[in-house]
């Protein structure tokens, strides 16, 4: 069962109070694809320029990750730089140029039409609907988005809901997409907009997951450092992403199959945050991954 994920690619420049790296992979569908592959087969739609190192793409490929949705471009790749504060919790933007991602549209290759899971990386509303609008209707559909796209394109963000399973978001953007100060409130009037489900991520404070019927909560795994939070809400949606995709049965997505996504997704996020970049994901191993999964659920039981 293969996941396709549609999002930026870029290169990356992060500061922390600790250190700073040049250059580094980075964007949402780079992060989430790679999280994705460690439960089954991704298919990676994005775009890069001439510049974008190969090693880079030996890595996705070294995943198995399919490429035939990747287009070079001549030109730059998009990229990003910024500054977290001492706390982690909170970055400053320096630079963004976006390049070839500028004027980008995605286009699907005929084999990946029949995607079962898609996740649409933290895109502009327009091309996240161009992508649906160009398969088969999904057994489940992701979207990531931001408050950019909440401040310029909520018009377009409020009918992408209609067409999605579950929408991802952090707190701040939550309340800021609905005006509600209360976060039960806020997931509430986003079910209402539309998706099933809604997932509001609050950082170092995990995920609490809302449906129709259902609430679920689930921690971050607690860590004595972190090293780069970049691109760990992306990894958490691709870890998500691709758990179902590799468990999904005859029963479809059932509440239990997305609790147990949600925990492997948090559990992805936790070694993305360890190390800069894809540093830690570079060295990551699948025992690695069940042996925190139990962990996790082990701390989390009680009675």
């Amino acid at each position: 069962m293969s996941v396709l994920v549609v999002g930026s690619i870029a290169l990356d420049s992060i500061k922390t109070a600790t250190a700073a790296r040049a250059d580094l992979l980075g964007g949402s569908a780079s992060y989430a694809a790679v999280s994705a592959s460690y439960f089954g087969p991704v298919r990676l739609v994005g775009i890069v320029g001439s510049d974008f190192p190969a090693h880079h793409l030996d890595y996705f490929q070294s995943r198995g990750i399919d490429l035939a949705g990747l287009e070079i471009a001549e030109g730059k790749t998009f990229r990003w730089s910024g500054e977290y504060a001492q706390d982690m919790n909170s970055r400053e933007t320096l630079s963004v140029d976006l390049n070839v991602f500028a004027d980008y549209l995605p286009k699907l290759p005929t084999a990946y039409h029949d995607s079962r899971v898609v996740l649409l990386g933290n895109i502009a509303p327009e091309l996240q609907h161009h992508v649906l609008d160009q398969a088969p209707r999904p057994d489940f559909v992701i979207a990531d988005t931001m408050d950019l796209w909440i401040e310029i394109g909520r018009p377009k963000l409020v009918e992408l809901l209609a067409r999605i399973d579950c929408l991802i978001l952090n707190d701040s953007e939550a309340r800021r997409f609905t005006g509600e100060s209360s976060l039960i409130k806020a997931a509430h009037a986003i079910l209402a907009m539309g998706p099933r489900y809604v997932a509001i991520k609050k950082g170092e404070h995990g995920c609490i997951f809302f449906g129709p019927d259902e609430f679920f909560s689930v921690g971050a795994f607690p860590l004595a450092e972190v090293e780069d939070p970049t691109g760990a809400g992306d990894t958490f949606a691709g870890g998500v992403a691709g758990y179902l995709a590799h468990n999904l049965g005859r029963d479809g997505i059932t509440p239990e199959l997305l609790r147990e996504a949600l925990v492997h997704g948090s559990v992805m996020a936790s070694f993305n945050v360890e190390a800069f970049g894809f540093e830690r994901l570079l060295a990551l191993q699948a025992a690695e991954i069940a042996d925190r999964y139990a962990a996790f659920v082990k701390m989390s039981r009680f009675g």
